[in-house]
């Protein structure tokens, strides 16, 4: 004998699915995909961070492929409450040095790298803080784009002078 469910318990039970991933959406993946974050459990879990929210700001001018070897100076606006990311395309093994720093606002950043031609999502990361500033350097692990993201968890917009040297194609903000 085969046991059926009832027409009120298969309702039931979707219901309760229902309610379910409507938690999971609001609680999880918005915070963690889309920075919206209604219930504020996605920040103190940290999942807004990994939230790759871009903003179209005056950096949109660095979008280019000119290869450059010499200091270059860019001012970056993180709008309050989002984050962005500021990238350069380097080969293997192509060395770069940096230098940022906010006006004193501390900003969580994670200095990345993402393979040459990946579709699976794999990044290396090579720093993770929230500071006010940093300078420091690194050589290039594989092909690919590398960079900053950083995290405004003010409610003011953070401007951000970043100072670069060496071997690199800028890309900007990655769109």
């Amino acid at each position: 004998m085969q046991h059926t469910l009832s027409t009120a318990t298969l309702i039931k039970s979707t219901i309760i699915a229902l309610v379910i991933a409507v938690l999971t959406l609001v609680s999880f993946i918005l915070p963690a995909e889309y920075n919206i974050d209604p219930t504020g459990l996605g920040e103190k879990m940290g999942l807004t961070a990994l939230a790759n929210t871009t903003t179209t700001t005056d950096v949109d001018q660095y979008q280019n492929t000119d290869k450059l070897s010499s200091s270059d100076s860019f001012e970056i606006t993180v709008p309050a409450r989002r984050g962005l990311e500021f990238k350069f395309a380097m080969q293997q093994f192509e060395k770069m040095e940096y230098e940022w720093l906010t006006e004193g606002s501390a900003l969580y950043f994670d200095l990345h790298g993402e393979p040459e031609g990946d579709t699976t999502g794999y990044f290396e990361s090579y720093a993770i803080a929230t500071l006010a500033e940093m300078k420091g350097s690194f050589t290039a692990p594989f092909n690919g784009v590398h960079g900053w993201y950083w995290k405004n968890k003010t409610d003011k917009a953070v401007i951000i002078k970043l100072k670069v040297n060496g071997e690199y194609t800028v890309i900007g903000i990655k769109k």
